[in-house]
Parts: structure tokens; sequence; C-alpha cells
């Protein structure tokens, strides 16, 4: 299985197959609404902005850890929306770690390594569908580490 063999239900119930996002770099980020890192959607947000003819943000809602995202689809959509202007796509809450961990994030897991330790990890992936970063929670989606990938 590949990146691009991938569909998820975005946040508004709609299926979204990955296999639009051949021939982009994507970027995908665990995302809670309740979290120290969540003004990070504000800067996920400027990226899009920014750097959206070079990469596409998924935000991925889950309540994995510190039970920081406990709304609903409804609700995590509105508050992005209303306190970040958030339009980059958003998906339907998952589970990014543990033994309920979606599919996808093992398929990221596996690819990397690495599984999400806290809210916010960031997956860079390639034109072709290849994991070619990872970055934890502390590392901003405008940082270098990150923009100097895309």
């Amino acid at each position: 299985m590949s990146f691009h063999d991938f569909k998820l239900s975005a946040i508004d119930g709609t299926t979204i197959d990955f296999d639009k996002y051949k021939g982009k770099k994507v970027l995908l980020v665990n995302t809670a609404s309740e979290c120290g890192y969540t003004p990070q959607y504000e800067d996920l947000q400027m990226l899009s902005n920014q750097f959206g003819d070079k990469v596409v943000v998924l935000g991925f809602p889950a309540n994995n850890f510190g039970s920081q995202e406990p709304g609903t689809n409804t609700e995590i959509q509105q508050f992005c929306k209303a306190n970040y202007g958030v339009t980059f796509q958003m998906f339907e809450k998952i589970s990014v770690a543990g033994k309920d961990q979606h599919p996808l994030y093992k398929w990221l897991e596996a690819q990397s390594g690495k599984s999400p330790n806290w809210n916010f990890c960031k997956y860079l992936i390639n034109e072709k569908g290849e994991l070619i970063g990872f970055f934890p929670s502390a590392v901003n989606p405008l940082e270098e580490a990150i923009t100097g990938k895309l």
C-alpha cells in the first residue's frame, strides 16, 4: 500500500482520495484544539497560504494525547475556522497512536519508525508519495527544517 492508495473522510464527511495528491508534497499533522501547540494552526494556515504551490497541508484531529481534542468533527471545524481561519484540508477525528491507530498512521509509522508522541507531529511526503521527513511537535511549520524541504 502506498500513500496515494488511502481514502479518508474529510471533516465534512466527504471522501478524499489521496490519489489527488500525486505530484504534490504533503504535510500531515495530527491536531488538537486544547493543546499548548494549538496556535500552530495559525502557522499551518500561513504555510498553506505562502507555500500552497509547493505543499498541501492536511490536518488530522486526534484525541490521543491528554484528551486535548474532545470535540465533535463539527465543533472542531467551527473552532479551526473561527479561531485560526483554517482553510487547509481537515479530516474527521481519528486515532493516531495506540491499539486503535488509524491505518494511515500505521503506514506513516512503518515508513518513519516514529509514531506521534504528542499533538502537532508532522510528516512530510514527497511528490511520489514517499515519506521524506518527520518533525516533532516543537518544530514550527514555518521553520527552515520544513520549508527548506519544499
